[in-house]
């Protein structure tokens, strides 16, 4: 996972960068509790708090394209905003670093800083210097910061990616467990595969909280945004069950190999927001502040508000989820099936976004660091 994953890079009509309104959508959603997280982080802390009246944040998980500057933006805002109420002393230097896989297209987001920092000396009155952008690349299920070092810590739409496909989902005989089922872990996989899945997120997530408690500050705050299991989720509807199907199509087809597909997982689980919350407190370094979830369809970011076309509304939903998986679906069966397989993956798509039955569960945590 950390040498070899990623969204698609660039800029081109099939990149990530191009492709990622729905995550923006729920960046703007999740924009208020935002704001909240961190009157609530200054209110708690002093000046004196602050070592060279300095604030460190992260942005975890922070991909590259819009979305990436758009986080930015709205952190900085918030931070000046909120201080400006509470203190009379000039605006702290605020360190932010961005991290991510190494195979992360960090050079776009590098090319994209400069417009970055002319907007906020524009908007903000920010002179270059007083905020201070670095990359920070590596796995966030290890450490990233020295020990109470940082204040906020941020991420979006990554605590559902595993650290790596989780082990036991192969028998003895060799055999895979979730054969001929799903590419993943849904309500109709065998329970032993399901609790494959869930002993990998316990584990990752448990490790993550424990390295973020090191590097936090007391009073330090998390925000976590990610997918979780929906319980009235209507049967057959999961995204990922239908991109299982056309992969099984492409093998009845004879376009992919039996086996590929057999040995074929993804690292990602959508957690119960029960095995959330156990964890949170199992682990006991963070207070919740905030726990919530809301929905959203598939095609909730589609810019059109009158195209109904249900064809059309699948294309979109498939070309946005093309520049998440496509990456790791191309490391495993090849390039050359990508295009036959999206198509395919389209067109099961159809049904669902026109009955609006493809919803995606987030769920939203915010998280205090007590000692």
């Amino acid at each position: 996972m950390e040498k070899t994953f990623h969204m698609i890079g660039g800029e081109d009509e099939a990149s990530y960068s191009r492709n990622s309104s729905h995550q923006r959508l729920i960046l703007r959603k999740v924009k208020p509790i935002l704001e909240e997280c961190i009157q609530q982080l200054l209110r708690d802390m002093k000046e004196t708090d602050l070592p060279n009246n300095c604030i460190k944040v992260a942005d975890l998980g922070c991909c590259s394209g819009p979305n990436t500057f758009l986080t930015i933006q709205l952190m900085i805002k918030s931070i000046d905003k909120t201080w400006s109420k509470i203190s009379n002393t000039k605006l702290p230097t605020i360190q932010y670093f961005l991290n991510d896989l190494v195979s992360n297209d960090f050079n776009l987001v590098f090319k994209g800083l400069p417009r970055v920092y002319e907007n906020l000396e524009k908007e903000n009155g920010r002179k270059c210097g007083s905020f201070l952008i670095a990359a920070m690349p590596g796995s966030f299920h290890g450490r990233l910061f020295p020990d109470s070092s940082m204040h906020f810590l941020h991420s979006s739409y990554s605590m559902h990616w595993l650290s790596q496909v989780p082990r036991g989902l192969v028998m003895e005989s060799g055999m895979p467990k979730n054969k001929g089922k799903s590419i993943c872990a849904i309500k109709t996989s065998p329970s032993n595969v399901h609790q494959a899945y869930v002993d990998q997120f316990t584990r990752d997530f448990t490790t993550f909280l424990r390295m973020r408690s090191q590097e936090m500050v007391k009073y330090g705050q998390l925000l976590l945004t990610f997918l979780c299991q929906d319980s009235e989720e209507v049967e057959g509807s999961h995204y990922l069950l239908l991109m299982g199907m056309a992969l099984s199509d492409m093998v009845t087809e004879g376009h992919i190999e039996e086996e590929k597909l057999d040995t074929f997982s993804l690292p990602i689980y959508e957690p119960s927001i029960q095995e959330v919350k156990q964890i949170i407190e199992d682990e006991g370094s963070f207070k919740i502040l905030r726990f919530q979830n809301f929905k959203t369809c598939l095609d909730a970011s589609f810019e059109s508000r009158t195209l109904d076309d249900g064809i059309v509304r699948a294309r979109y939903v498939a070309t946005y989820l093309r520049a998440v998986f496509g990456p790791i679906l191309e490391s495993h069966f090849g390039e050359s099936i990508m295009d036959g397989l999206f198509h395919r993956y389209q067109n099961k798509l159809v049904n669902l976004v026109e009955k609006r039955q493809g919803l995606l569960n987030n769920l939203v945590i915010s998280l205090r660091r007590e000692w």
